[in-house]
């Protein structure tokens, strides 16, 4: 089972410059609220309760302005600082300690996803006890991704990054689990060409031993990549299209947190008081006037 969760928070953000001069990339909004908190909501989806976010050195303040340690959510959240990115895999070698015997997911923090069952999917996925899992998802340019062919049983059984020649039209997306053999076989990789280890040596270690499966974001999910300011656009216009529609929030951390029984009516109240005269809060004020 898994019951911890990393979220890579790292990276320069260069694409975004100068915004992210100022402020790091996953604090920027996506439509109503700061990028972070899509991740942290998919960790918590899964009822993954104890949680560590990997920042930039320098950026941690910044952070804790807004998610001081999840006590406010029921949750445990801890912080490392990265001194600079050198590949995903890292995550779990500087997450170690927090990683301790246990089982782990990861997500990388620029990642968006959406759909109806992905609750579900995402519990599914928690059950894993041994070997590792990805999310997929189909996309119409697989040229443009790192993607996954996968048997009838959901083993992968080859994986290419932005292949030139069509195998597959399944991507692998950001959130991935893995069962603590992670930390060694992270330690283990050695630097591509480009001077990081990489997320698919990784996966490979797991495939060479038939111990990587994966999973489905189905039709009508998405899976949203926050990379460039075009990406913010994007993925804040789809944002707004859902909640003005439907009339609920995407990513509204305590309500995540009181359907799950982590928090009560009170922590609601101390959130809109934090957060002040908002269309936030008073999204809030509606969640407690039905509880």
């Amino acid at each position: 089972m898994i019951k911890k969760g990393i979220i890579l928070a790292g990276g320069m953000g260069t694409r975004m410059s100068p915004l992210t001069k100022a402020v790091n990339k996953h604090l920027l909004p996506i439509y109503d609220k700061p990028l972070i908190f899509y991740p942290l909501s998919i960790l918590m989806l899964a009822k993954i309760k104890e949680i560590l976010i990997i920042v930039n050195r320098g950026q941690l303040n910044q952070y804790k302005k807004i998610i001081p340690n999840g006590d406010n959510l029921g949750i445990k959240i801890t912080f490392k600082e990265q001194k600079k990115p050198v590949g995903l895999p890292d995550a779990f070698v500087l997450g170690e300690k927090f990683i301790g015997n246990s089982n782990t997911a990861l997500i990388l923090g620029d990642n968006f996803f959406y759909g109806q069952n992905l609750t579900k999917i995402l519990n599914q996925c928690c059950k894993l006890t041994s070997g590792a899992k990805v999310l997929l998802h189909k996309v119409s340019k697989p040229e443009l991704y790192g993607v996954a062919k996968v048997n009838s049983k959901n083993k992968i059984i080859s994986i290419k990054e932005k292949p030139k020649k069509y195998i597959s039209d399944l991507a692998i997306t950001g959130l991935y689990f893995f069962d603590n053999k992670v930390i060694k076989y992270s330690k283990s990789l050695k630097p591509s060409k480009r001077g990081e280890i990489e997320i698919t040596d990784l996966l490979n270690k797991y495939k060479s031993k038939k111990k990587l499966t994966a999973d489905y974001i189905g039709r009508g999910g998405a899976w949203l990549d926050t990379g460039s300011i075009e990406d913010f656009y994007k993925t804040s216009t789809f944002v707004s299209a859902i909640e003005n529609r439907q009339g609920f929030k995407i990513a509204c951390l305590e309500e995540i947190s009181l359907l799950n029984n982590w928090i009560n009516k009170k922590h609601i109240l101390n959130a809109i008081k934090f957060y002040g005269n908002c269309s936030y809060s008073n999204y809030l004020k509606k969640l407690i006037s039905k509880w």
